[in-house]
């Protein structure tokens, strides 16, 4: 796709058109990658942790249970789910928390990082989409979905 191609074009029009609904309504000031037609989001102000899908899966449950779940954005081509929450902490800096959640795939992502939200483009391709799509701006804490993910890791035997 080129700068010039009329398909590249309506990608970045509807990415736009995504990118600023997802501000007005969400709080999740994103922006677009005029090359890709993607929405970068960077954490800082929101944090995320990225998982396995079965894990996920539990996750999300846990965290619907007690109506504490916010977006969850699933990756189908690596199986991960990456789980919004609130501003990012220090608990990245926690050398216990990151090998406890290596263990088990999963991962606090860094101040700076980006995520990349869904966008008309990648919804059509397959390449992510909404498990559990934005309703307000409610996003849980970053504790309560980085405490959810070790009390739903599986069983070691």
């Amino acid at each position: 796709m080129s700068a010039l191609d009329p398909s590249s074009y309506t990608a970045t029009q509807e990415a736009l058109a995504r990118c600023r609904r997802y501000r007005k309504e969400h709080g999740l000031y994103g922006i677009v990658d005029f090359a890709l037609g993607r929405i970068m989001l960077e954490v800082g102000s929101v944090g995320a942790v990225t998982m396995p899908a079965d894990l996920g899966r539990r996750v999300r449950d846990h965290l619907l249970a007690r109506q504490r779940c916010g977006p969850v954005i699933s990756h189908p081509r690596s199986g991960r789910w990456t789980f919004l929450t609130g501003p990012t902490d220090d608990s990245y800096l926690d050398s216990a928390l990151f090998s406890d959640l290596f263990r088990d795939c999963a991962a606090v992502a860094l101040p700076g990082s980006h995520i990349v939200l869904p966008s008309p483009a990648d919804e059509h391709s397959g390449y992510r989409a909404w498990i559990c799509p934005p309703a307000s701006d409610f996003r849980p804490e970053l504790a309560e979905v980085v405490s959810a993910t070790r009390e739903c890791r599986p069983v070691q035997h």
